[in-house]
């Protein structure tokens, strides 16, 4: 570690992350563009930043020798997680001191030592800031430390501006915020307009005070939902203001996301209701026309009607398979303890049992030296189906879905890459939330119930391992897969 900062990097760098930001760019890229320029101006290895949630943590942005653990889980129950948390605001110290678990994936990869700051938002939790390096008895400045603090709170301030964060949207940010206070004259006129106010609604308190507020607001003691013009949702409560006469204090927050998750589920049953429907009339009408016509057809016609029935009485189990998996909040596995397990042939005979269409599109480039990999291998088959589909959904038919696998000190990993329409960066984390589409409405171009990620990410989490989706440089989306060493 150098003795001091590289200042002029930081500052080179933050003048391309406030143009990015003054151009319309938000989220994950500012975020990651912040990190590279974290990494260099603290002289760091790699660098990385974790959301938390009311519960648990995930890493969502990394740069350097750290890229390998975006999408990793951080269980904020873990004692040395919750110990270095509740310190001081910037701490340094040596990975051991994290769990067994972390510290072995950490160290493994030869960093050693982590200078880490909290993100806050009104003393509220959002996330860290972490700097990771390979020497062991490196000591960082008092600089250094000056400096993470003032890039953490940089991250804060892109949160508290809520451009594109947090990626989880029922995130820590929600608590953070305080709700939004109005105080009404008998005009409905605004006598007080509170900070959290000129957030949730872009209005500033200079052009709202001894105006009409700008939205409707209820009888006291009764509650409104009221859609602003950007889409956004506010739940919006008011009550007489006691020791004024017919002055009225209104609350309001934010509840996109409550409509959003409400919509997601009607959508789902809107949905699902379709994808039951299409296998179930097509093996009607084959069934009906084998018991009514069998003597009428041939052999070939007898075949292919056997085939057309298999197809979509398979299509059928999986999607039942799907929502019983999802209903449960676990995905299906096989119930065996967990094991070393041979990767790469369990990974050819789970591609040897997905749909021929999508096997004669599947390039399959696995090494013949791979590590065994720990964990439940019957549940990998039903890992690979659903990467696979969505790849061969979201991709042309001429294009090929390329399954490949690597593996490093700690884990091995697989990756599913196609040449389709590609991923939204705002979209990397969402879409393995459970019912989400990436398409809304009766013009959605691609079907399916929005279980497939959820699933997937289920079902490698249990195992110790965690799953991520980015770009794939030259178009499409890469889904990695990671899972400990055998």
């Amino acid at each position: 570690m150098p003795e001091r900062p590289d200042y002029p990097s930081l500052i080179a760098g933050h003048t391309v992350v406030l143009d990015m930001i003054n151009s319309g760019d938000s989220g994950l890229p500012v975020l990651h563009h912040l990190l590279r320029l974290a990494q260099r101006a603290l002289g760091a290895a790699g660098t990385s930043f974790a959301e938390y949630g009311p519960r648990d943590g995930r890493i969502i942005a990394a740069s350097g020798e750290a890229e390998w653990s975006i999408g990793r889980p951080i269980r904020l129950s873990d004692p040395a997680n919750a110990r270095l948390l509740a310190g001081p605001r910037t701490v340094e110290f040596p990975v051991q001191a994290l769990s067994a678990e972390q510290a072995d994936q950490i160290a493994g990869r030869g960093l050693h030592r982590m200078l880490t700051a909290r993100a806050e938002i009104g003393g509220v939790l959002i996330g860290s800031l972490h700097a990771y390096y390979p020497d062991r008895d490196g000591t960082a400045s008092a600089e250094h430390h000056t400096l993470i603090a003032y890039l953490s709170s940089c991250i804060a301030h892109i949160y508290g501006d809520q451009t594109g964060l947090p990626v989880h949207g029922d995130g820590p940010v929600v608590a953070a915020l305080a709700d939004g206070l109005a105080i009404i004259d008998k005009e409905g006129c605004v006598r007080l307009w509170n900070p959290a106010a000129e957030q949730l609604t872009g209005e500033p308190a200079a052009q709202c005070l001894h105006r009409p507020i700008p939205f409707p607001v209820p009888p006291p003691g009764q509650v409104i939902d009221h859609q602003l013009t950007d889409s956004r949702w506010l739940r919006i409560t008011s009550g007489e203001l006691p020791g004024f006469v017919e002055s009225r204090v209104v609350t309001f927050r934010d509840i996109t996301d409550q409509h959003r998750r409400d919509h997601d589920v009607d959508l789902f049953i809107a949905v699902t209701s379709h994808e039951l429907r299409t296998p179930v009339t097509v093996i009607k009408g084959y069934a009906e026309t084998l018991s009514e016509h069998w003597d009428s057809l041939g052999d070939q016609e007898r075949r292919e009607a056997a085939r057309v029935l298999g197809q979509r009485a398979t299509e059928l189990a999986r999607l039942v398979d799907r929502l019983l998996s999802a209903a449960n909040d676990a995905g299906p596995v096989s119930g065996t303890p967990a094991a070393p397990f041979d990767l790469v042939e369990t990974l050819r005979a789970a591609a040897a049992t997905l749909p021929a269409d999508l096997r004669r599109r599947l390039t399959i480039d696995l090494p013949t030296d791979l590590p065994k990999a720990f964990g439940d291998r019957g549940s990998l088959a039903t890992v690979l189906t659903e990467l696979a589909t969505n790849a061969d959904k979201y991709s042309p038919a001429d294009t090929p879905v390329e399954l490949t696998a690597a593996s490093d000190q700690r884990t091995v990993v697989f990756r599913i890459s196609d040449r389709g329409i590609g991923v939204r960066p705002e979209h990397v984390e969402r879409a393995f939330d459970r019912f989400w589409q990436g398409e809304s409405g009766d013009q959605r171009r691609y079907p399916g119930a929005g279980l497939g990620l959820y699933l997937v990410r289920q079902i490698i989490e249990r195992q110790h391992g965690w799953v991520s989706l980015r770009p794939r440089a030259g178009g499409g989306t890469v889904a990695e897969v990671r899972l400990p060493r055998g």
